[in-house]
């Protein structure tokens, strides 16, 4: 619960940041440099990782004895990337007249902040192994506090200051990068207060699990993940190749859509290691009430969001006051389509990569891969930022229906019944008829009807039906309903 209310505090943050504060102070190709910049040091961070985020959430339950410091687990988590993050960086660097080649007609605005992105991957990549290694702990709501709400809070109050003139862009490039930096010392102050800061290398942790099965693992997941990375990154590092700008209103227009994926990132913070220990302990019938259970409330709450925003584009777009953003408005629909059937598919990847039969998740992601390449490479050039938009949406419904069917055959195991079915028929249903509605004069007015009508009925059908017991138990919780 404190996860869902931290991530909806993000959202509302990362909403002003996005549409009030951002993009009325940055320009879109000034945006898009930003949006390279962090894909660029996502892709670095993600290689040097070797895919240890998977593998400590994978076999942490192993090591977990806090007596003995878990064996000695975090520096090795630290060690073995931090030393392959240095070989990356000579590589970055030595590569960097072949990185500003490609975005040769904005190479003014990356060359000077070239530098800044290297430092970014540095922070990235800290950050992402230490918050594997505090999901691992079964501590989540302070990293999610850190990049929800602080991270978003810092970014805000330096654009403010750019904006107000009170600093330059280089400066601004500058604070963003120690809003990275500050949340993960945050997050080592963390978890030095709680106790679990164990940073002396022992020889123990050589014992509990062979090291060799831990990098085997990792090296899988780590292709695994360039596959996942690419969804989010690849479209910006694309389209950033033929417009700055371009890259700044998609990367608007992916940000209005992660409203859709917030419920869900907030329970799989939690899944990983409660999955990871059902493998562990052989609960099979845990797992998959589990993996229905989720499917369903991700499915009311996935369909909820996409079409709430779907019906608010105008409004949204309104707000931003710069019309040129206004042409993502395609791109956000179908972005919102693809995220809307990860929700719908539910926890299947987290499923697959914590199985004995992990290793297969490597050809659906190897081949989404390659998907994403293709077809942005087909659909850029004639679409533009909405051919980058289809390309994510075909390689996310993809990769989850591929998934899921992988689980069905392989543990006899899916998330479906006709409860899901009902309920995106009862959404569909709530959201035509606000659709259908006259509309008012005025754009507050316009949010309140649709927003009212798709919130009551939909709310209403979920409470008279119970198809989502969840919902059901939360009404009784608040008093909305008898029991």
């Amino acid at each position: 619960m404190r996860n869902t209310i931290i991530s909806y505090a993000g959202l509302g943050i990362g909403f002003v940041n996005t549409t009030l504060v951002l993009p009325r102070l940055l320009a879109p190709a000034q945006l898009g440099l930003l949006s390279v910049m962090v894909s660029l040091a996502t892709m670095g961070a993600l290689v040097s990782a070797l895919g240890f985020t998977n593998t400590t959430l994978r076999y942490f339950p192993y090591f977990r004895n806090r007596e003995t410091g878990h064996s000695g687990f975090l520096p090795l988590l630290l060690g073995l990337p931090l030393a392959v993050f240095c070989l990356v960086v000579l590589v970055l660097w030595l590569g960097r007249p072949l990185v500003l080649h490609w975005y040769a007609h904005d190479a003014g605005l990356l060359g000077p902040h070239y530098g800044v992105m290297l430092g970014l991957a540095l922070c990235i990549l800290l950050y992402n192994l230490l918050e594997a290694y505090t999901k691992s702990l079964f501590h989540t709501s302070f990293s999610s506090f850190l990049t929800d709400v602080l991270q978003r809070l810092l970014i805000v109050g330096a654009a403010l200051l750019y904006g107000t003139g009170f600093w330059s862009f280089d400066a601004f490039v500058l604070a963003y990068l120690g809003c990275y930096a500050l949340i993960s010392v945050l997050l080592l102050g963390y978890l030095a207060v709680i106790g679990e800061l164990h940073l002396r290398p022992t020889r123990a942790v050589l014992r509990v699990r062979p090291v060799g099965e831990l990098v085997r693992f990792g090296g899988y997941a780590l292709l695994g993940n360039i596959s996942g990375t690419l969804l989010v990154t690849i479209d910006s590092l694309m389209l950033g190749s033929h417009s700055f700008a371009d890259a700044g209103i998609y990367n608007i227009a992916l940000n209005i859509s992660t409203a859709l994926a917030v419920p869900f990132r907030a329970l799989y913070k939690t899944a990983y290691p409660l999955i990871a220990e059902y493998w562990k302990d052989g609960a099979a019938d845990k797992m998959q009430d589990f993996y229905r259970r989720t499917t369903r409330l991700t499915t009311a709450l996935g369909a909820y969001l996409a079409l709430g925003i779907g019906l608010n584009l105008p409004f949204i777009y309104s707000l931003i006051h710069r019309p040129e953003y206004a042409a993502g408005t395609v791109a956000v629909l179908l972005l919102l389509a693809g995220r809307l059937t990860d929700g719908i598919t539910g926890v299947n990847g987290i499923i697959v990569v914590t199985s004995p039969r992990y290793r297969y998740d490597l050809l659906f992601n190897v081949g989404l891969s390659v998907g994403i390449i293709g077809l942005n490479a087909l659909l850029i050039p004639r679409y533009g930022l909405t051919g980058a938009a289809i390309s994510n949406a075909l390689a996310l419904a993809s990769i989850n229906l591929l998934r899921t069917w992988f689980v069905w055959r392989s543990f006899g195991w899916q998330p479906f019944d006709r409860r899901i079915f009902y309920i995106l028929a009862l959404a569909g249903g709530a959201a035509f008829i606000a659709w259908a509605l006259p509309t008012p004069p005025n754009i507050w007015l316009t949010l309140l009807l649709r927003g009212g009508v798709l919130t009551g009925l939909y709310g209403a059908g979920l409470l008279l039906s119970g198809w989502v017991p969840e919902v059901t138990a939360l009404a009784q919780k608040l008093g909305l309903r008898r029991k």
